[in-house]
C-alpha cells in the first residue's frame, strides 16, 4: 500500500494501559485503532451524521479484519493512522489501513477490513445507496466500485 493514495487520517497517541508487559503497543490495539479511524472516516464522508450513529437504521457490520505487523509502538509515541475504502461492491466495501510512527514515519502495520451493509430488519446484507458512492468519492475519488 502506498501511502500517498490515502487522503484521510487520524492521529492517536499510545496510551499506557494499551501497553503489554513486553513495553509496546499490544498487538490487539492496532484493530481498535483501526476501528476509530473507519468511524472518523464515515462521520468525515457523512455517512453516519454527527451524534446520531445509531438513529437511522443505518447498520454496518465488520466481517474481516486483517493485519500485518512490520514495528513496534512505545508508550506515548504518536501514530497516524491512515485509511480509504479501496472499493465498493454491491452490499460490501473494503477499508485499507496503514499505521505510522508520526515522529520517523516508520510503518508499524497495514491490514484491510471488509464492511457489509445490512438491513436492519432482517440482518441480511442489502444493496448501498448511491449516495454512499458520492459521499465516499469526495474523500476517495478513486474508490473502485464493483456492482452488478
Amino acid at each position: 500500500m502506498n501511502i500517498s493514495s490515502f487522503n484521510h487520517k487520524i492521529t492517536v497517541t499510545v496510551r499506557f494501559h494499551e501497553v503489554d508487559m513486553l513495553g509496546v503497543c499490544n498487538n490487539a490495539v492496532y484493530i481498535n485503532y483501526f476501528e476509530h479511524a473507519r468511524l472518523e472516516y464515515v462521520k468525515a464522508a457523512g455517512l453516519i451524521p454527527q451524534g446520531r450513529i445509531f438513529s437511522d437504521g443505518k447498520l454496518f457490520f465488520m466481517v474481516r479484519n486483517e493485519i500485518n505487523y512490520r514495528d513496534h509502538a512505545f508508550y506515548d509515541d504518536e501514530l497516524e493512522v491512515y485509511s480509504k475504502i479501496s472499493y465498493i461492491k454491491n452490499s460490501s466495501f473494503g477499508f485499507d489501513h496503514i499505521i505510522i510512527k508520526k515522529k520517523s514515519g516508520q510503518v508499524l502495520v497495514d491490514g484491510k477490513g471488509v464492511v457489509v451493509y445490512v438491513d436492519p430488519k432482517t440482518r441480511k446484507s442489502t444493496s448501498l445507496p448511491e449516495d454512499f458512492i458520492e459521499k465516499v468519492k469526495k474523500i476517495d475519488p478513486d474508490v473502485n466500485i464493483i456492482r452488478d
